[in-house]
């Protein structure tokens, strides 16, 4: 392990210029302190490594000095495809890894290209989570992703919507949707899709598992997704719009609320448009209207246009009366 941290502090150093103590420190998740031994450890290993004294001071190598010890370990070759998310690669246990592999690269690049990296790294983030959630906790994610890569039968306890259960998997792959990481694995002859958060437990059983022949991960995602939008959004609403309603609704509804905007009638004086919204079921349905407030009218089906003025009608006559309340709600 030192070895390796002791070939990053060189690539650190070669590819960046001088770097003092606590930047080291920090770049490699270590304390100053041994940043210290790993320097002197270079320097008595032959690497001219300088120490600068002052407030613009660090460490640096000598001039012209440049290593090739830049081969890169499995681990690290594979881990090159998470490269532009390394808060996904943390949670799978190679952030470590990926910044390794990525300083070998870099040291291996001719100069006008690492200068290029350097420039798409400091002016491109990739930031995968959704707005305003903070990420699921996933404690066994991990031990899953071994797992997977290594194709090896789980035994799970897991959390459904209906209850636990317990049955062992076949891992075929991980999928990080929103910030959410998933599990596409076969269960009693079917492939089917775990979230992450809801392991309550998972172990190795020591067997091995093939996938089934021609399994494409990519192409089950893309099907399983259709499939999932299908069956929630049965049904669909007419809206009368507001023009504000009109630019809240591909917020508010996405991919479904640009789609019925194209397909939205003329509008009339006040600017206000008809359209037809794909919906979920009716109970889901009217809490996701009313996010649009005033600025939407639902024209139909009738049994929603009744469950919408039903729930404001509630809401009326719960602030109506104008009463003072305290904080307590007495």
């Amino acid at each position: 392990m030192r070895a390796d941290r002791l070939l990053s502090v060189l690539l650190l150093l070669q590819n960046r210029g001088r770097m003092t103590a606590p930047e080291l420190a920090a770049e490699l998740e270590v304390s100053v302190r041994t940043v210290y031994r790993d320097i002197e450890a270079l320097s008595a290993s032959g690497v001219p490594v300088r120490a600068e004294r002052g407030p613009d001071g660090g460490y640096r190598l000598m001039e012209g000095y440049r290593t090739r010890l830049t081969g890169l370990t499995d681990a690290e070759a594979g881990s090159l495809f998470l490269a532009g998310l390394p808060g996904p690669a943390r949670d799978l246990g190679l952030g470590a890894v990926l910044a390794s592999a990525r300083l070998k690269v870099e040291a291996a690049l001719p100069g006008e290209l690492a200068e290029q990296a350097r420039r798409v790294r400091e002016r491109f983030h990739l930031d995968a989570p959704a707005w305003f959630r903070d990420a699921d906790p996933v404690p066994h994610l991990e031990r899953i992703a071994r797992a997977v890569w290594e194709r090896r039968v789980l035994r799970a306890h897991y959390r459904r919507w209906r209850g636990e259960v317990r049955r062992e998997l076949g891992p075929l792959g991980l999928v990080l949707k929103g910030g959410i990481w998933y599990l596409v694995a076969q269960a009693e002859d079917a492939v089917r899709t775990y979230r992450v958060s809801r392991f309550l437990a998972v172990e190795e059983t020591g067997e091995d598992f093939a996938p089934p022949a021609g399994f494409d991960l990519a192409a089950y995602w893309t099907q399983s997704s259709r499939r999932l939008e299908a069956a929630l959004r049965h049904g669909t609403a007419r809206l009368r719009l507001s023009p504000r309603g009109q630019l809240l609704l591909p917020m508010q509804f996405g991919a479904a609320g640009a789609r019925a905007l194209e397909d939205a009638g003329p509008a009339d004086e006040a600017g206000w448009r008809e359209v037809e919204l794909s919906v979920e079921a009716e109970a889901v349905a009217v809490g996701d209207l009313l996010r649009l407030g005033a600025e939407a009218e639902v024209l139909g089906p009738e049994s929603l246009r009744r469950a919408v003025a039903g729930t404001v009608a509630v809401l009326a006559g719960r602030y109506a009366d104008g009463r003072d309340r305290d904080v307590t709600g007495a």
